[in-house]
């Protein structure tokens, strides 16, 4: 399968608008220092697909299991080193649940995609660590938490 994608470049700002092969618009600007730091930077757009894809594959494994999710939030975060190109050293992926969910059925969906499904996901680990982790809210008060796999250049670990 190849995937094709166009980008024009503003010259004067550095802004891009990339499209996909449907059409999709995909905006990204450098940081205000050198754009107009109105739009994503690049390195941004790649953690926003780490998100979109581990959250589509945990969302349809969680429906085919019948969770009864309620709220549903991810939150990736990346560390990059001081010097040029600043490229990640480390990620952390933290899926927010809230809903009438078992937290082996969240541990077990966040654990596929890490590990078997997520493309993205396996991209970057060929070169940085990913921990994988969750925060069930249950209600009432009730929360639980736990670290699901790190997945690396060494491979992928389950927790």
């Amino acid at each position: 399968m190849t995937m094709t994608i166009s980008a024009s470049v503003d010259g004067s700002t550095s802004r891009v608008e990339a499209r996909t092969a449907q059409g999709a618009a995909i905006r990204m600007d450098s940081d205000a220092s050198e754009g107009a730091g109105r739009a994503a930077e690049p390195k941004e757009t790649l953690l926003a697909a780490l998100a979109g894809c581990t959250g589509m594959d945990v969302a349809s494994i969680l429906r085919k299991k019948r969770q009864a999710v309620e709220t549903y939030e991810i939150v990736v975060e990346g560390a990059s080193g001081p010097d040029h190109p600043r490229v990640f050293t480390r990620i952390e992926v933290e899926h927010r649940v809230r809903g009438n969910v078992t937290a082996e059925a969240l541990r077990r969906s966040i654990e596929l995609s890490a590990t078997q499904y997520c493309p993205v996901n396996a991209m970057l680990s060929q070169s940085v660590t990913i921990e994988h982790r969750y925060r069930l809210d249950l209600g009432n008060g009730r929360e639980t938490s736990a670290v699901v796999a790190v997945t690396g250049p060494d491979g992928a670990r389950v927790v």
